[in-house]
């Protein structure tokens, strides 16, 4: 029988997984006592569900560039960037200073801040599909507004989304956030998560990524019910999976053909190029939502699109959408958020997409040399691990292949946190403006050496995998 690993309530089989375990408790001793007093007053011991980690996580002191420090003294190269969000790395000195700035004179004041016109004049003039804007306080919020916006402006309820996609987590975007596993033709709508009303299923319809065929049907079946198509034009929290060639604009043509709206998720993948997704694929959506890098490292959400659809927020129109907030268009996150899409311009865009895709193939390499079925998948600055050789192009594709690996995606990112490398349990990187390529080597050689610890573990627990 193979020996057990069980930390927290965390099993897994074998001496490897063992050792590994041990490594991490060794050097995060502080941490582990600062999550067992946490939970004696926040749940699970964190505010967001995505940071629980087993055994425990590593509680971070602070962050410089492209570097964070634990409370027990540990460096990392920060490839999880709080989740994308922090393009420009930590305590960026030309964000701080507008942020500095822009406190002494006032954080919030229940009256249109000046800041906001400046970030919203710049998301204006470099997304194509954006005539007019407003903010948020999260991604969640943008596309929930996003949606109320279609269905108001269309007077239809309907909104289809893809299978696996991850829009927040309000209660429209809690339905097939994990894919229909069971599925043979179109996937089943189902809530995700608990506390979520049935109704709502009533107002979602359900298509795979990467399926014009199955997008018509699901229109077709519903014919004039539909606000809108809701899509990542890159799957993000569903496995970095690209559009394939013709997608996104079949999606566009089927949306005009049937007199729905699109809305394009740009949440993470706005950072790909200066106008975003559909600036590299040149196809516009009616609608597009924002959030992470546009806020300068605090809370930051927008959605914006095509003026005769956002003319409803004006006040002044007579069938008005109401949109409030006590912090939208809060002084200093619009500040910090001008500030960093200043910094951020065609070169800086260019040599992060680059590095990225110098750690992509040393991912693969990795891989290749382990003996290992795995690869990269993504775009630019944004890389994927996925456990298995083939291309996957759904969300139920790769998280398949994630749940065959059984527990190797949990431990190549334990291991790599070992070798001062943190990136999102899932296996996301995101390459931020202080990388250099000594820090994207350092990952490639992380990640080589981890799967060449894992690879008798491999073998015992998914033999599947190994070549």
């Amino acid at each position: 029988m193979s020996p057990q690993s069980n930390r927290g309530g965390y099993t897994m089989p074998g001496q490897i997984a063992q050792e590994i375990i041990a490594r991490y408790e060794s050097r995060l001793a502080r941490s582990r006592s600062l999550d067992a007093a946490a939970k004696n007053y926040l749940p699970g011991g964190d505010t967001r569900s995505t940071t629980y980690i087993l055994p425990y996580p590593a509680y971070m002191a602070r962050g410089e560039g492209c570097y964070l420090y634990d409370v027990d003294g540990n460096r990392y190269i920060d490839f999880l960037n709080n989740y994308t969000s922090l393009i420009h790395g930590h305590g960026n000195p030309a964000v701080l200073e507008a942020a500095e700035t822009q406190m002494r004179r006032g954080t919030v004041f229940g009256a249109p801040a000046a800041a906001q016109y400046e970030l919203a004049e710049i998301i204006c003039e470099r997304v194509p599909g954006i005539e007019r804007v407003r903010f948020n306080n999260s991604g969640t919020e943008a596309t929930m507004m996003a949606m109320r916006a279609a269905r108001a402006y269309t007077g239809k309820d309907l909104i289809i989304k893809m299978d696996g996609g991850y829009h927040g987590h309000h209660d429209f975007a809690g339905v097939n956030v994990k894919p229909d596993f069971a599925a043979t033709d179109l996937p089943a709508a189902s809530i995700t998560w608990d506390g979520i009303p049935a109704c709502v299923l009533d107002g979602m319809r359900i298509a795979p990524f990467n399926d014009l065929a199955a997008a018509e049907r699901v229109l077709q079946a519903n014919q004039g019910q539909v606000a809108a198509i809701i899509v990542e034009p890159m799957m993000g929290a569903g496995g970095a999976i690209a559009p394939l060639p013709g997608y996104l604009e079949g999606l566009r043509a089927l949306a005009d053909k049937h007199g729905v709206l699109l809305i394009f998720d740009e949440i993470i993948t706005f950072r790909l190029s200066l106008g975003g997704y559909q600036k590299i694929s040149g196809v516009i959506p009616d609608l597009t939502c924002l959030g992470k890098i546009i806020g300068g490292g605090f809370p930051v959400g927008a959605f914006g699109g095509k003026q005769a659809v956002m003319a409803r927020f004006d006040p002044a129109h007579p069938q008005t959408i109401y949109h409030g907030g006590t912090f939208c268009g809060h002084a200093v996150t619009m500040a910090a958020g001008a500030a960093t899409l200043k910094l951020y311009g065609e070169p800086e865009i260019g040599r992060i997409n680059a590095l990225g895709e110098r750690l992509a193939a040393g991912v693969n390499a990795a891989f290749a040399e382990a003996g290992l079925r795995g690869r990269a998948s993504g775009a630019g600055s944004l890389v994927q691990v996925h456990w298995t050789d083939q291309v996957a192009t759904n969300s139920r594709q790769a998280l398949l292949a994630m749940g065959r690996a059984k527990d190797l995606p949990r431990l190549l990112h334990l291991e790599l946190m070992n070798r001062g490398v943190f990136c999102a349990t899932r296996g996301l990187f995101s390459v931020s403006t202080p990388m250099t390529e000594a820090e994207i080597d350092q990952a490639a050689e992380a990640v080589a050496g981890t799967l060449q610890l894992l690879k008798p573990h491999a073998a015992e627990v998914a033999p599947h995998l190994v070549i």
